[in-house]
């Protein structure tokens, strides 16, 4: 029986193992349950009790060294597998990773949410699809006034009352909610995305974002108001700019006022974007109504306030000089990449 273990040992020595078919071959016919190293095993029985321990020791040195000519092979083939695969071309230009920012509009309303956060406004957010009583009446807008047509307003669903569902067209509705729900004093920011069903253009979108403000206090006045405005323009704009407020009409505040401040392109000398007016309009404010403050449960003749509404997205244009609001909304990577962190 030793014979045959050294001519099976020459054997395995002998064989040549080049492939993985090549090894697969030698398996089977090696090291398997009914390979031929298994079946010398099986005919150690036979062999007399006193050589039975060294040829038990030569099957054995026998087994390792068949395992050990597959191992060997095994390594051989993969590594040069491994070094025949191209190398790494280092004339090549490296790849450009993009690092994600955000978007322009969210980064200036976080500026927006700072400035105001640091004079005390807390912040209150509400729905997007709002009841008409909420979006209008609450807040003294007359059944005939013109924001209500269907030219202004995008309508969920209509039944001719306040039961009305819409897109809400402003953030004061989340004002009104506030008012129901805590009592004064108030001081809040409602930042949100509104709805109007407008024309398309340069300076005007469908949708577009918004930030409130209100005050409800004892003893609040106009003045107040303006030194709030002043402020946040000069923090946000610099300190250089310069502000005008004109007279106008809102149903939910009065007396009222819209707020410009000098156009960012040509510095107040008139362009295309100001209308060659020099200015561009950044706000509407005024003293709330006591309508208003009736209408949420609050004695108008105790408390006072003021409140304020602004674009984001016109402040966004004033504050990198974009010509058109409708770049903030098509996603364009050329011009998202110039905001990157």
């Amino acid at each position: 029986m030793e014979n045959s273990i050294r001519s099976l040992q020459q054997e395995i020595n002998d064989a040549t193992l080049n492939s993985q078919a090549d090894i697969e071959s030698f398996r089977l016919r090696y090291t398997v349950r009914k390979g031929l190293i298994a079946a010398l095993f099986s005919q150690l029985k036979s062999v007399s009790p006193t050589d039975r321990p060294n040829i038990g020791i030569m099957l054995n040195q026998l087994k390792e060294s068949a395992e050990a000519r597959i191992a060997e092979a095994t390594d051989s083939i993969s590594h040069h597998e491994e070094s025949s695969q191209p190398s790494i071309d280092l004339t090549l230009p490296g790849r450009i990773s993009f690092t994600g920012s955000e978007h322009p509009v969210q980064k200036v309303l976080g500026e927006m949410k700072g400035i105001f956060s640091a004079m005390g406004f807390a912040m209150a957010t509400g729905p997007e699809l709002e009841l008409d009583s909420y979006n209008f009446d609450m807040l003294n807008f007359p059944p005939d006034h013109p924001a209500r047509d269907m030219q202004d307003t995008f309508f969920v669903k209509r039944n001719g009352n306040e039961d009305d569902v819409l897109l809400r067209t402003h953030t004061s509705p989340v004002q009104v909610r506030v008012m129901l729900d805590q009592p004064p004093p108030i001081r809040v920011i409602c930042p949100g995305k509104v709805y109007r069903n407008e024309a398309i253009s340069s300076r005007s979108y469908c949708v577009f974002h918004q930030l409130e403000g209100l005050y409800i206090d004892k003893g609040v006045t106009f003045a107040d108001l303006k030194a709030t405005i002043y402020s946040f323009a000069h923090q946000m704009f610099g300190s250089e700019v310069k502000l005008r407020f004109r007279p106008s009409f809102f149903p939910f505040t009065e007396p009222s006022a819209e707020v410009d401040v000098t156009c960012y392109l040509c510095g107040g000398k008139g362009c295309k974007v100001c209308k060659k007016s020099g200015w561009l309009e950044i706000m509407g404010c005024g003293m709330v109504h006591p309508n208003v403050i009736q209408n949420c449960g609050i004695d108008p003749e105790v408390w006072s306030g003021y409140a304020f509404g602004m674009g984001v997205d016109r402040t966004v244009l004033l504050h990198y000089k974009i010509d058109d609001i409708r770049l903030l909304f098509e996603n364009d990577l050329r011009m998202l990449r110039q905001f990157t962190a």
